[in-house]
C-alpha cells in the first residue's frame, strides 16, 4: 500500500501557483503589514462621515483599498493552509489573518454605524454632490435595509471585535478535518490495501465499481467520522446557538429569517424549495434507488451505494489535459472569451488537482480581485471530475466577469444566486459530452452523471438544508443540540425522504458530520436555487441560442449589484413562482425514466 504524499511531494504542476498572488512569502508579510497603514487611512474618518458627500466618498473609497488589500493578503494566508493544514507557519499565518481581520471589522464598524445614523435627505444630498458616491449605490442600500435590526453603537463595535471568536466553530472544524481526522486503509476486492481519506473515501471510493472496497471504505469512514461526533456536534451547536442568539438581539422572528433577509429572499421562496423538491421529487428518487438495487445485484442499498456506477464494467477515466479540452469545447457556447478564460485557468495552475496529507477535502473556487480564482479539487482520473471542475469554473468566470464591470465593494452576490453559473456549466459541459459521443454506453453514463448532479444538489445538499431548518426549529425552543439528536433528525429526513429503498445505517445518520456548509449560512439551500435557475436557463441557452447566452453573460456581468430574484429575472427566470421548480423536478423525473428506459 503506498502510502499518501506530504504537500512536499506533490508535483509542482499538480498545485495551484500561488506565486501570482504573492512571488514569495516574505513579499506576502510586507503586504500584511501594509493593512496596518490602509487601516489607519480608514479610520481617519471615524466621526466625520455626515460632514458631506465628498467626505463619505473618500472614507468608502479608503475602505475599497483596504479590502482590496485584504482579498490578497487573507486569500492566500487560506490557499496555503487549505493546501497543507498540518504545516505550522501556515496555521500561525491563517491565525494572525484571522485575528488581524477581527481587530479590521471592528474598527472599521463605524462606516456602518455612522451611514445609518445619516438622515434620508442628507444622504439623498450627499449623492447629489459627490457624484462618485453612485459606484457605492448598492452598498448603501444594503446597509440602509438594516436599519431596523441594527443594535447600539457599542454593542455593535464589540460584536466586530469578537468577529474571529464569533467564527471560530467553522474554523474548529476546519482546521480538525484538515488535520485530525485519520482513517484505517482498507481492502478492495483483490485484497490489496488501500488508504483511506476524505478526498480519496468521497472524490473515489464512493464512486467505485467495487462493491468490496466501496463498502468497507465507508465503514472505515464512518468509524473515523464517529470517533469526533461528539466534538462536531458540539461545535456545530455553538455555531447554531449564535446564530439564534444574535437573531434575537437584532430582533429578527428565527436564525433562518435573519439570514434569508440578509441574501434578500422571502421565506416564501426558501420554503417552496424544500417543500416541493423534497416532495415531489422523492417518489422519481425512489425509482433511481430500485434501478440502483437492480443494476448493481444488491439486496440492500446503503448510504454509499447511491454513488456507485450502474454500469459497473464501464467507468470512463481521463486524464486532466483531455478532460481540459471537454471543458474548453464544452463551454465555448458562452463565447470566446469565456472559453479563453477556461484555457488559462487550466494551463497556468489556477486549479490544485493534488492529494496530499493536510488537503483541505472537496472543491471550492476563490476569486481574487486584482488577480484571477484559484479552484481547489482533487483530480482522480476519473470523468466525473470533468464535471466538478466544470462546476468550479463557473464561480470563476462568474468572478472574472464581475470584478471587471463592479468595485469589490459590489462584486459579490447572494448566496441564493452563487450556484447558478457553476450548475450552468456543469450542464453545457455534460450536454456538450453527450451530444459529441455516438457510443451508447457513454451517452447512458452521460445521463448518469447529470443524474448525480441533480442528487448532489436537490438530494444531498437539500437533505442538509431540511437539517438546518428542523434543527434551528428545535434549537429555537429551547432544545439542546447534541449529536444525537443531530444524528436522530439527520436519520428522520433520510428515512422520509427515502423509505425502505434505503438502507438508513448510522454512517447515513453521520452525514452531517460531513460538510462544511453547515457553517456557512444558510448555503446548503442554495444549491437547490441555483440549480433550479441553471436548468432553466440551460435549456434556453440550447433552445435560444445566442440571445440567452447574451442575457446570462449580462447577469454574470451584473454581479452583486442587483438582488438575487432580480438576476435570476433578468435570465428568465421567475423564482418566486413554484413554476420553475417544479420544471426542473419534472425534467429529472423524466432524466429519471429515460435511464430505467435504457436499462
Amino acid at each position: 500500500m503506498q502510502d499518501r504524499l506530504t504537500r512536499g511531494q506533490v508535483a509542482k504542476e499538480l498545485t495551484w501557483n500561488l506565486d501570482d498572488i504573492f512571488p514569495t512569502p516574505e513579499a506576502w508579510e510586507a503586504e500584511f503589514k501594509q493593512l496596518e497603514r490602509a487601516l489607519e487611512n480608514v479610520t481617519a474618518y471615524r466621526g466625520r462621515l455626515s460632514e458631506d458627500g465628498q467626505t463619505l466618498l473618500s472614507c468608502l473609497e479608503a475602505q475599497e483599498e483596504l479590502a482590496k488589500i485584504m482579498v490578497r493578503v487573507g486569500s492566500y494566508a487560506s490557499l496555503k493552509l487549505a493546501g497543507d493544514g498540518t504545516d505550522a507557519e501556515n496555521q500561525m499565518n491563517a491565525g494572525r489573518m484571522s485575528d488581524l481581520g477581527s481587530r479590521i471589522q471592528a474598527e472599521t464598524a463605524f462606516i456602518k454605524a455612522e451611514i445609518l445614523r445619516l438622515d434620508a435627505d442628507d444622504l439623498k444630498q450627499f449623492m447629489k454632490d459627490a457624484p462618485g458616491l453612485a459606484s457605492f449605490r448598492r452598498l448603501l442600500e444594503q446597509i440602509l435595509r438594516q436599519k431596523p435590526y441594527t443594535l447600539s453603537d457599542d454593542t455593535e463595535e464589540a460584536l466586530a471585535a469578537l468577529g474571529g471568536v464569533l467564527s471560530s466553530p467553522m474554523m474548529i472544524y476546519e482546521r480538525s478535518k484538515s488535520s485530525d481526522l485519520a482513517f484505517e486503509p482498507v481492502k478492495d476486492g483483490q485484497s490489496r490495501q488501500r488508504p483511506v481519506s476524505i478526498a480519496l473515501y468521497e472524490g473515489k471510493y464512493e464512486g467505485s465499481s467495487d462493491l468490496v472496497l466501496r463498502r468497507n471504505a465507508f465503514w472505515s469512514f464512518t468509524e473515523g467520522l464517529r470517533k469526533f461526533q461528539n466534538t462536531y456536534g458540539a461545535t456545530l451547536a455553538t455555531e447554531i446557538k449564535k446564530n439564534v442568539v444574535l437573531a434575537r438581539l437584532r430582533g429578527f422572528p428565527s436564525a433562518i429569517d435573519a439570514e434569508l433577509y440578509r441574501q434578500e429572499v422571502t421565506r416564501e421562496v426558501y420554503d417552496h424549495l424544500h417543500d416541493i423538491i423534497l416532495k415531489e421529487l422523492s417518489p422519481a428518487m425512489r425509482r433511481y434507488a430500485r434501478l440502483r438495487k437492480r443494476l448493481l445485484g444488491l439486496d440492500q442499498l446503503y448510504y454509499c451505494d447511491l454513488e456507485a456506477p450502474l454500469d459497473p464494467d464501464f467507468a470512463p477515466e481521463t486524464t486532466f489535459k483531455e478532460g481540459s479540452e471537454y471543458l474548453i469545447e464544452g463551454l465555448r457556447v458562452l463565447g470566446d472569451d469565456y472559453a479563453n478564460m477556461v484555457k488559462t485557468a487550466v494551463e497556468n495552475r489556477w486549479v490544485d488537482l493534488a492529494d496530499n496529507v493536510g488537503k483541505a477535502t472537496g472543491a471550492f473556487c476563490n476569486p481574487i480581485y486584482d488577480v484571477h480564482p484559484y479552484i481547489l479539487m482533487t483530480w482522480t482520473d476519473n470523468m466525473r471530475n470533468v464535471l466538478t471542475l466544470a462546476h468550479e469554473l463557473g464561480h470563476a468566470g462568474h468572478g472574472i466577469l464581475y470584478q471587471r464591470h463592479h468595485k469589490l465593494t459590489n462584486s459579490r452576490g447572494s448566496m441564493f444566486f452563487t450556484e447558478a453559473p457553476s450548475t450552468i456549466n456543469e450542464l453545457l459541459v455534460a450536454s456538450y459530452i453527450l451530444n459529441k459521443t455516438t457510443d451508447q454506453r457513454m451517452r447512458r453514463w452521460v445521463i448518469m452523471q447529470m443524474l448525480m448532479t441533480y442528487h448532489h444538489n436537490y438530494v444531498r445538499h437539500l437533505i442538509e438544508g431540511e437539517l438546518q431548518r428542523r434543527i434551528y426549529a428545535l434549537a429555537e425552543e429551547g432544545q439542546t443540540i447534541t449529536a444525537s439528536v443531530l444524528s436522530r433528525v439527520q436519520g428522520e429526513i433520510l428515512e422520509e425522504y427515502w423509505g425502505d429503498e434505503l438502507v438508513v445505517d448510522e454512517g447515513a445518520r453521520l452525514t452531517w458530520m460531513r460538510q462544511v456548509h453547515y457553517y456557512v449560512g444558510l448555503s446548503p439551500y442554495g444549491y437547490s436555487a441555483g440549480l433550479t435557475v441553471g436548468t432553466a436557463v440551460t435549456k434556453a441557452i440550447q433552445e435560444e441560442g445566442q440571445p440567452a447566452v447574451d442575457r446570462w453573460l449580462k447577469v454574470l456581468e451584473t454581479g452583486g449589484t442587483k438582488p438575487p430574484l432580480e438576476l435570476a429575472k433578468m435570465a428568465g427566470v421567475d423564482m418566486e413562482k413554484p413554476e420553475a421548480i417544479r420544471q426542473a423536478v419534472n425534467y429529472v423525473s423524466a432524466l429519471v425514466d429515460e435511464l430505467i428506459e435504457n436499462f
